[in-house]
């Protein structure tokens, strides 16, 4: 049987400078906070754990003193900055390039159209880190969307400036602003509407070259952390071209019947994904089959 491991899966840009940065200090040190988990998968979380790595909470930060303390690519919010400011603690700063570019440009649209009583909109996951951190260059006033259903309590006498969390759907992304923009023009024609386009691409351009990759193959393996909303979002795309794709964290919960009559399976995973993950799950399948 013919396995292959996707070489356009597995982490981000982003999440390898996060991690680079951890075991950097946890070689030299051999202990580090993590505010949050360092990337949404267990397993990777667990092997930086044994290393040294400890996850703690915002709670559990503002009890701590004189230690460091690594942000995760996600980002965080100005308060987190503040927090560590007062109880003199080291940030070791993980935020990804594209997610800091990112927190400015709103920072500097939010206190832009506060002259004109404007508002920035977010369009992102309700409650993710990133789009915490994102809405904290606002003050938290930026107004989240998560769907078109979110459009109906817009206010459209005011100015708007649509962002969108890094990871989201750029056709998604384009159908909301499409939406509010069809809105504007039925409602108020003489306010306006801007667009920034702030999806990454190294992220966005996973969906259409994965949906190649899964055609090729009689079963799909996807591996992924079950907190991962980028996993869930590209899993179903491995589902829309390949029925017979099975969506694992680990190697234990690999099913013998998957590969029956099979003579080829193909893995991959999300940006949160590590390759040694899925050349274990590999392994496994090897051993199984």
């Amino acid at each position: 049987m013919k396995i292959d491991i996707d070489t356009g899966s597995g982490f981000c840009f982003g999440v390898v400078r996060a991690i680079t940065l951890a075991e950097k200090i946890l070689k030299e040190e051999g202990r580090l906070y993590c505010l949050g988990d360092i990337v949404h998968n267990n397993k990777e979380v667990e092997r930086l754990k044994n290393t040294g790595l400890e996850i703690i909470d915002h709670d559990q930060l503002k009890q701590l003193n004189n230690c460091k303390v690594l942000i995760r690519a996600h980002g965080e919010p100005p308060e987190t900055y503040e927090i560590a400011r007062q109880n003199n603690i080291e940030l070791v700063d993980g935020t990804c390039p594209v997610v800091l570019k990112l927190q400015q440009k709103i920072k500097n649209k939010y206190n832009e159209l506060k002259e004109n009583s404007g508002h920035v909109l977010i369009y992102g996951k309700k409650g993710h880190a990133e789009v915490i951190g994102l809405a904290g260059q606002t003050g938290n006033n930026a107004i989240i969307v998560e769907s078109l259903e979110d459009l109906d309590n817009l206010d459209l006498s005011k100015p708007l400036h649509l962002f969108a969390q890094t990871t989201k759907s750029p056709e998604t992304y384009q159908q909301i602003y499409s939406e509010i923009k069809k809105r504007y023009e039925v409602e108020n024609p003489d306010t306006y509407l801007k667009c920034t386009d702030s999806i990454c691409r190294q992220v966005s351009t996973r969906s259409p070259r994965l949906k190649v990759f899964c055609k090729n193959y009689d079963v799909i393996v996807f591996v992924s952390g079950k907190k991962s909303s980028n996993g869930k979002l590209l899993f179903e795309d491995c589902k829309s071209v390949n029925k017979n794709s099975y969506f694992v964290s680990d190697k234990e919960e690999l099913d013998k019947k998957w590969f029956e009559n099979a003579q080829s399976v193909g893995i991959c995973g999300a940006t949160s994904t590590p390759k040694w993950l899925m050349e274990e799950i590999a392994g496994s399948i090897k051993k199984l089959h």
